[in-house]
Formats: C-alpha cells, sequence, structure tokens
C-alpha cells in the first residue's frame, strides 16, 4: 500500500510542476489543445501539487486516515471518466498524438486504480 501512495505521489508531482513552470510547452509537447493563456494549465498543476502532497503526508503519517488510496481511488476514476467521455465525444485533443497521450493517461489512471483497489 506505502508503494502505490509513493508512487501515487511522483505522477501526480511531475504532472503537476509540468504544468506549472512550463504550462504552455508541456501542452504543445503533449499535443494537447492549446489554451489562451497559462492560467488554466498552471491551476492544474498547482490541483496536482496539491494532491501530490496530501499522498506523501499519507505516506509518512502511519495510521493516518487521510486520503488513502480510497481517495486516490476516487480521484483517479475521476480523472479517467472524465478523459474518456471528453475523448469519446470528441471533444478532446484534435491531434493524433494528443489522443494517444489521452487515451494512455486514461488507461494508466484505470491500472493504477485497479491496483489500489486490489490494495484495500
Amino acid at each position: 500500500m506505502q508503494q502505490l501512495l509513493w508512487i501515487e505521489t511522483l505522477i501526480k508531482l511531475l504532472a503537476g510542476i509540468l504544468l506549472a513552470l512550463g504550462p504552455r510547452l508541456t501542452i504543445r509537447v503533449l499535443g494537447l489543445p492549446r489554451s489562451e493563456t497559462g492560467f488554466w494549465p498552471r491551476l492544474l498543476g498547482a490541483v496536482l501539487i496539491g494532491l501530490a502532497a496530501a499522498t506523501f503526508i499519507e505516506g509518512r503519517s502511519p495510521g493516518s486516515h487521510g486520503l488513502g488510496l480510497p481517495g486516490c481511488v476516487i480521484v483517479n476514476f475521476s480523472g479517467a471518466s472524465i478523459m474518456s467521455t471528453l475523448l469519446v465525444l470528441g471533444a478532446g485533443p484534435a491531434s493524433a498524438r494528443g489522443r494517444a497521450v489521452m487515451w494512455t493517461l486514461v488507461i494508466l489512471l484505470i491500472l493504477l486504480c485497479a491496483l489500489e483497489i486490489a490494495n484495500f
């Protein structure tokens, strides 16, 4: 269980830092839809960094009843659900690379959810 929390922390922290520090470059490299400003991608980056901090604290606190794996499952499943819905409805990235990145993220989030559920 602790290992999954560390993986969760690292994934969210890396994505958050990339979006917070270089939103336009990150969006361009991944082929995602461009934003007029970096505000919303940076805001998402801040949220991801906050979630990473929460999972870090949970992982370091023995007996803590905070976010934990159930909270991570909810966050990951929500993200995967919204991303897959956007992709199915054609409201996702226009580029093939962007769609591939998004589907890859959906699959990875669902796999991570399955691993986390198996460790409850």
